[in-house]
């Protein structure tokens, strides 16, 4: 191999690491791999979920939690995303959808100003033109990301979104902390749900995973013969294959916090993670297919013009007794 062949493999593999920006960090417990917002460069460029605090890897112990649980990659398909990543809501659409017409924007928080086609209705798994991105600010520390997204004002909404990923000081927890302010002339009003891509050790969907919660689960679907509720734990009846998937509302929570907590464990593995909130679920959905097992937990919020809204998820990463 000549040098200059080796000076091109080598600039090949440098441009090659530099196409998605990404942060890692670690408590000396948890080591995490994020992928940055970047309008031009980054993983994630769909219009579907919030750009920031996705996550391509998450370790405890040498465990896996999340990673790459689709098989075709583009940077705009909807979904091309990992970790625990969010999306912004309301009544279905996007923010100012409703009153939008064709060619002017409405609003995706954590994703920006969208253009609004000529389109009999909103269609949440299609990638739309990004007519803005807003500011998007990155801070990070040894063990902390901090992403903060400003976009001017869109048909009268306007905000600054805040999410900090911090992990706990020596601890397998990790907090999401979230900031919403309305800076804009009309109020928000949004849902957000935790899209949770999990992938415990890369195991597939099937009766060694378990999704257990505070109070007693009742599905509204039909599940096939797949899955089913015992009581306040949800399980599957058998390993699911490629094409097979599991959908279902959930109903059995109340409106306070304490519900807000959702336990995912997988017991070849030996691990599992708890998931909670300073926010009561306003909505409970599950969605899994081989690859990934996904409990999302709704939150609605609201804030009027000069007003700022706050809520927390935290995370706690365990390993099953024996």
């Amino acid at each position: 191999m000549t040098a200059t062949t080796i000076l091109l493999l080598a600039l090949a593999l440098g441009c090659a690491a530099a196409d998605y920006p990404e942060a890692r960090i670690s408590n000396g417990v948890l080591k995490v791999k994020l992928l940055l917002p970047d309008a031009q460069n980054g993983y994630y460029r769909g219009t579907r979920f919030d750009w920031s605090g996705a996550m391509s890897s998450l370790q405890v112990k040498g465990h896996e939690y999340f990673g790459k649980w689709f098989e075709r990659y583009d940077p705009k398909i909807h979904d091309a995303i990992m970790g625990p990543v969010e999306e912004f809501l309301t009544n279905g659409t996007g923010l100012g959808y409703e009153e939008a017409k064709a060619g002017e924007s409405f609003v995706k928080i954590g994703v920006g100003a969208i253009r609004k086609p000529d389109e009999p209705a909103f269609r949440q798994f299609e990638t739309y033109d990004i007519a803005d991105n807003g500011k998007w600010t990155i801070h990070q520390t040894a063990d902390s990301v901090e992403f903060t997204q400003e976009l001017s004002d869109t048909r009268g909404y306007a905000y600054i979104y805040k999410k900090t990923i911090r992990l706990a000081p020596g601890k397998p927890e990790m907090l999401l902390e979230h900031s919403l302010r309305n800076t804009g002339k009309k109020p928000i009003a949004t849902s957000v749900y935790e899209h949770n891509f999990y992938m415990l050790d890369e195991q597939p969907a099937g009766p060694d995973y378990t999704v257990r919660f505070p109070f007693e689960v009742h599905p509204r679907a039909d599940l096939h013969g797949m899955a089913e509720a015992q009581g306040k734990d949800f399980t599957y009846l058998k390993e699911l294959q490629a094409g097979q998937s599991v959908f279902t509302q959930m109903d059995g929570f109340g409106d306070t916090p304490r519900d807000y907590d959702i336990r995912v464990e997988n017991r070849k593995a030996g691990i599992g993670v708890r998931q909670t909130s300073d926010r009561p679920m306003a909505k409970l959905v599950f969605w899994s297919i081989r690859t990934t097992v996904c409990p999302e937990a709704f939150i609605d919020l609201r804030a009027e013009p000069g007003q700022e809204v706050k809520w927390r998820i935290n995370y706690e990463f365990y390993t099953l007794p024996r």
